[in-house]
């Protein structure tokens, strides 16, 4: 197991854990929390630590402030890249949100403003998706001649559907957190003082399962969606048997029987 990460040497990125969660905010307020290489960097190894350590049950990911999620890609460092360097970024970003989806750990997008270009498509990786009241979201990267570069042509599309994706990426609207909640692109819409609070809740209905089939129902979601119906349940299938193997799966049927509450270890 890695050694847990030591925020202070983070330069972009806070980050701590209190009582099973680990919170991850970026934390360049000053640029409406834009994604430049060293916050990659840091919100990668910010989510290997947290991935790596068994008393951490799940992640809540925010901007710093009140403005911005993550309002995109830092666009002066993009300005100046030439076409490898572009490609090395949009491999890093790629990277940082394949490390998210696939965790195997449950990741709250607490989305506490603008969610655009690769802050939202951050947010597309998270496992669930919370939007303040006055978040906005879109992939604004076709103004820029450009098209999105860390999944969003991918996740956006198998989300709200193909129709609804190529529309905000061939327009680069921007919409509200209301015609998000509407088209699916998040979870719920909660007020801004209770975002958090909100999140936190969340999380702890999920750790109160099994912390082994919590992984394999992510895994099984994520898998499943790239393939068609007949992989999807032969995977399913056999995630099911490894759950039935389980000292997990002994306590919760034993604990059900017994008419009490479960302790789950992770076994």
């Amino acid at each position: 197991m890695s050694q847990p990460a030591d925020r202070t040497a983070f330069e972009t990125v806070l980050y701590e854990k209190r009582g099973g969660t680990a919170y991850v905010t970026l934390n360049r307020p000053k640029v409406m929390n834009a994604l430049n290489q060293r916050a990659i960097a840091e919100l990668r190894a910010a989510f290997d630590d947290a991935r790596d350590d068994p008393a951490v049950r799940g992640i809540i990911l925010t901007g710093a402030g009140d403005r911005a999620f993550i309002a995109g890609a830092d666009i002066a460092e993009l300005a100046k890249a030439t076409p490898v360097e572009a490609e090395r970024q949009t491999r890093a970003g790629q990277g940082l949100l394949n490390l998210i989806e696939q965790l195997g750990k449950p990741v709250i997008a607490a989305v506490n403003g603008l969610a655009l270009g690769g802050g939202c498509e951050t947010a597309l990786a998270c496992t669930i998706r919370l939007a303040s009241s006055g978040a906005k979201f879109g992939q604004p990267e076709i103004k820029l001649g450009l098209i999105p570069g860390f999944g969003g042509t991918q996740r956006l599309a198998r989300l709200v559907g193909k129709g609804i994706a190529l529309q905000l990426i061939l327009t680069g609207e921007m919409i509200s957190a209301e015609d998000a909640y509407r088209i699916g692109l998040v979870n719920e819409i909660v007020e801004p003082s209770g975002l958090l609070a909100r999140a936190e809740a969340i999380l702890a209905q999920i750790a109160a399962n099994a912390p082994l089939a919590v992984g394999y129902a992510i895994e099984a979601v994520n898998l499943g969606l790239e393939g068609p119906l007949s992989e999807g349940l032969s995977l399913e299938g056999k995630l099911f048997a490894l759950c039935a193997s389980t000292e997990d799966k002994k306590e919760g049927t034993s604990a059900f029987l017994e008419k009490r509450l479960p302790k789950f270890e992770g076994r």
